[in-house]
């Protein structure tokens, strides 16, 4: 029915016609304009940004805008299908590359309601002032995208926003007072506010008091906040997620969670804070994402942490806890992702980490863990990282022929480990890197049956025997280091001349025998 409407319109009223392409033209030729003030260009800086830390997919999206055609058709572009005003406008992980010039003919899009540019590379450009003229945007996206210098405080007169993120990428970002207080002020809709890596040193965190009480996302970290930030923030009834990672000189006051928190990520880890707040935690039953990393005070592995049946992601690293697992861990059922490495963690692994069948990253490294490894967890089937190195576990490794399928990553060096090398470690298809060196590994290496290995480290082991042949076959292999084991027989160099990517080989201080002297270039070489 639409579409005969316009029609009717348009044969009735000709001018409308001519009013609506009119504005479309306009659209179309301002943002042609837009896109050939910057190069497209890949940069190192953008795709990091959006393929490595977003887990986005970067491409030139203007490459399919084309001189008369119509823009509403083009990559990124979303229009008012009623007048043709360009109305969102998503050029995220676009290549764009170059100055971002204050005049700009992307100001000349009065109509937008929805903005995105992050992960480009404005190449240490000012945020222009100009932004300001935005009156009907309600989301604006300028993260990661090189900006440098101080915040305009035009952008604090964007009253409508209800997503605003000014993240920086490493970038040198300010914002002082004034503008921040703007922020706070106008902002009166805002929901998601994402502020990461912005110097704030010159602000007091009081001016966050009086945020919006629809406030949903808080993010603030590594902004050198100073002074005590609001406790009143945690009590705003829609907030599920707050970051104020990294602010080594915030205060938090004694506070105790409330049950009726909607909380569900929440990030603290170098933020000082009381012990108070560790034993109310457990009031945060919707709570997925705990990050308390780099605290010093904690007395040991609080069962109110295990009491959070929802928690996916629990991160400690650095506590320096007095103590060890306790038993109750295996109560986190949910979780995903658990990460207690430098804790100062000791005693045994307990079998309840057997319970967590959806974990999978497990790092417990550099802590003071004894005893053997328990065989529950050949459980962990999901389980894609285990990272248990630096401590004195002993006993041999848990084996199942079909244990660990989903496994990329195995690090266990330098513990007391000791017996043969379990057998899924040869088999499991999607291994790799291994590293097992400072044990007390024996028996003979066998042959490798997966392919994806890029990194093996055996060294300082009791190995014995001839190195496996499947080595030949590893095309992905990058560093391979048997030095200081037993291992005996005839080598052949040439096995090693078909891994292109090899860039480390240390077969050092076994017993081995090479049968010639070349090397590839750019191989490092240790011999036996």
């Amino acid at each position: 029915m639409a579409p005969y409407l316009f029609l009717c319109l348009f044969l009735f009223f000709p001018h409308l016609y001519a009013s609506f392409s009119s504005s479309g033209s306009h659209s179309c030729s301002s943002l042609i304009q837009f896109k050939n003030s910057f190069s497209i260009t890949q940069t190192e800086y953008a795709s990091f940004y959006c393929d490595r830390v977003a887990g986005l997919k970067s491409y030139p999206k203007t490459n399919s805008w084309k001189e008369g055609t119509d823009c509403c058709s083009w990559d990124g572009v979303t229009c008012d299908h009623l007048n043709a005003h360009v109305i969102a406008l998503d050029l995220s992980c676009s290549w764009l590359y170059g100055n971002f010039p204050s005049n700009t003919t992307l100001f000349l899009l009065p109509h937008l309601q929805k903005l995105n540019l992050a992960y480009n590379d404005f190449n240490d450009s000012k945020i222009p002032s100009e932004f300001g003229r935005f009156t009907s945007l309600f989301y604006l996206n300028l993260s990661c995208t090189r900006f440098v210098g101080e915040v305009p405080s035009q952008v604090s007169h964007l009253s409508k926003l209800v997503s605003l993120d000014l993240s920086s990428g490493g970038y040198v970002q300010t914002i002082d007072k004034h503008a921040l207080e703007g922020l706070v002020h106008n902002l009166t809709e805002v929901r998601h506010l994402f502020l990461d890596g912005m110097n704030m040193s010159s602000v007091n965190a009081h001016v966050f008091m009086n945020l919006s009480s629809s406030l949903r996302s808080l993010s603030l970290a590594r902004c050198d906040l100073q002074g005590k930030f609001p406790k009143n923030i945690f009590d705003l009834p829609n907030l599920n997620l707050l970051n104020l990672e990294g602010n080594q000189n915030l205060n938090l006051d004694p506070l105790k969670f409330n049950r009726s928190s909607n909380l569900e990520h929440l990030d603290l880890s170098s933020v000082s804070f009381s012990t108070e707040l560790i034993d109310s935690v457990d009031n945060l039953q919707a709570l997925k994402y705990l990050d308390l990393s780099g605290n010093s005070f904690f007395q040991g592995l609080s069962v109110s942490f295990t009491n959070l049946s929802s928690l996916e992601y629990l991160i400690l690293r650095g506590a320096n806890f007095c103590g060890g697992l306790p038993d109750s861990m295996g109560n986190l059922v949910s979780l995903k992702f658990l990460d207690l490495s430098n804790s100062n963690l000791s005693g045994p692994l307990p079998r309840s980490l057997g319970n967590l069948l959806q974990l999978t990253y497990l790092d417990l490294r550099s802590n003071k863990l004894s005893g053997q490894i328990p065989l529950s967890i050949l459980n962990l089937t999901q389980l894609e990282y285990l990272e248990i190195a630096e401590n004195f576990l002993e006993g041999s490794i848990p084996d199942d022929v079909t244990a660990f399928p989903n496994l990329i990553s195995l690090d266990l060096f330098d513990n007391l480990l000791n017996g043969t090398l379990p057998s899924w470690l040869y088999t499991t298809p999607s291994l790799n890197g291994i590293d097992l060196s400072q044990n007390q590994f024996s028996g003979h290496i066998k042959e490798f049956q997966s392919k994806s290995l890029a990194l093996i480290r055996l060294e300082n082991n009791k190995l014995q025997g001839p190195l496996p042949s499947s080595i030949s076959q590893l095309l992905n292999l990058t560093w391979l280091d048997l030095s200081s084991n037993n291992l005996s027989g005839v080598v052949e160099f040439r096995m090693f001349s078909n891994l292109p990517n090899l860039e480390l080989l240390d077969l050092s201080y076994n017993s081995l025998s090479l049968t010639s002297n070349t090397t590839s270039t750019g191989l490092k070489v240790w011999k036996a």
